[in-house]
């Protein structure tokens, strides 16, 4: 039985609550026929992601990920949906990018969409009845957005979107993306604008298929001369940035409460495999030695628990900008889980490198997590920047006294 004392904690309120057992009660009873074995999972990944998407929009717990964009956040729990996240992740990698990419691709509209876009959009996610996809990524503007050269400029009626996007998730596979483009208002980041873009727009080409350690829908998308109404415009001309960032300064969190799930499942699998498996005539939760590595991951799943959590309540309960407490939940967790995760497969030994086991698979499911949504190292700078910038702010004040 996981545990799942922390929901006693007081970041959380009822509804929380009541969302983490919906969560856990269909990743028991539901989950299993909707994604299959992990071999049909993994040899039909965008049909198992289609799949799962159905099932949690006919269960109803899309609803968390797509809300209708109304109220603080566009009407986004972040708290909900880390523990989502956490569950879905704990379970299945895929059920969780399922989960998590519906959140992603959508949240922009949530946030930011006109009242007709929201009805058009919106609605088909909560109901799984429409895949969505976030497309920021440039071979040469990952994690500098300000580099990005696909372009939008204006046309009779709308925009032309000229460029590329890579890494992906969901692309072949989603019904519309959220794109990115630079449309010149200013320089830097201060020119991209976002748009709507149908998957069946004239000039959007999807490109190849990008196979990655763990089996997920990722991919390049191409823009020749696609042509999008002015209606497909999301935000204001130039303020694509502060889209991007807001829709990331969410989610950022609930990347730690993936890799948080996965941590709690190695620790799991390592407690029970350490009751069961015998070593020198005694099992071996009796060595010392397994004993200090069932602590430390014991410890850093709690750190990484009560970070994620902060992160989440401080935006669902204070709003604004959660830039720090979003980087260090993500940073901290994701790195603790790699560890945890190592950690575990060790004390399999042989077995936790077959192909097949939970601990191999969890090994291969959270290296991605470091590097998307903001690599650990930006996390770092983030961080530095926020601190440094409080203490330049700080002494500014004394000085005025």
């Amino acid at each position: 039985m996981p545990d799942r004392s922390f929901l006693d904690w007081p970041f959380f309120g009822v509804e929380q609550r009541d969302a983490a057992q919906s969560f856990e009660r269909w990743a028991a009873e539901r989950l299993p026929t909707a994604l299959g074995s992990d071999e049909d999972a993994e040899r039909d990944v965008r049909g198992s992601v289609r799949r799962l998407v159905g099932a949690l929009g006919e269960a109803g717990l899309l609803h968390h990920a797509a809300p209708d964009g109304e109220g603080p956040s566009g009407g986004l729990d972040v708290r909900t949906l880390c523990l989502a996240r956490e569950t879905l992740a704990r379970a299945s990698g895929l059920a969780d990018f399922a989960f998590a990419m519906q959140g992603l691709g959508s949240a922009p509209i949530s946030l930011y969409g006109t009242a007709a876009q929201k009805r058009r959009y919106l609605p088909r996610v909560s109901a799984g009845a429409a895949v969505a996809a976030f497309a920021l990524s440039e071979a040469e503007a990952g994690s500098d957005v300000a580099a990005m050269t696909t372009s939008a400029r204006p046309c009779p009626g709308g925009f032309r979107l000229d460029g590329s996007k890579t890494w992906i998730s969901n692309a072949g596979v989603a019904d519309f993306y959220v794109v990115f483009a630079r449309s010149g208002e200013g320089g830097g980041t201060k020119g991209i604008s976002a748009f709507i873009v149908d998957a069946d727009s004239p000039g959007l080409d999807i490109g190849r298929n990008i196979d990655i350690i763990a089996p997920h829908p990722l991919g390049t998308l191409g823009f020749e001369n696609c042509r999008v109404s002015a209606d497909q415009l999301l935000g204001e001309p130039g303020g694509g940035f502060k889209i991007a960032m807001a829709t990331l300064d969410i989610f950022r969190s609930t990347v730690g409460a993936a890799a948080l799930g996965f941590a709690r499942r190695a620790l799991d699998e390592a407690v029970a495999r350490a009751l069961t498996r015998r070593l020198f005539g005694q099992a071996l939760a009796e060595l010392q030695l397994i004993q200090a590595k069932i602590a430390d991951m014991a410890l850093a799943v709690d750190a990484a628990a009560l970070l994620v959590y902060r992160a989440a309540w401080s935006k669902d309960c204070r709003g604004g900008r959660i830039s720090r407490e979003a980087s260090m939940a993500k940073l901290y967790a994701t790195e603790e889980a790699q560890r945890i995760i190592d950690e575990a497969v060790q004390i399999f030994g042989g077995l936790g490198v077959v192909r097949g086991m939970a601990v191999e698979r969890l090994y291969r499911e959270i290296r991605a997590l470091r590097i998307y949504e903001g690599a650990s190292e930006v996390q770092k700078l983030i961080i530095a920047g926020q601190v440094l910038q409080a203490a330049r702010a700080g002494a500014a004040g004394d000085s005025r006294r």
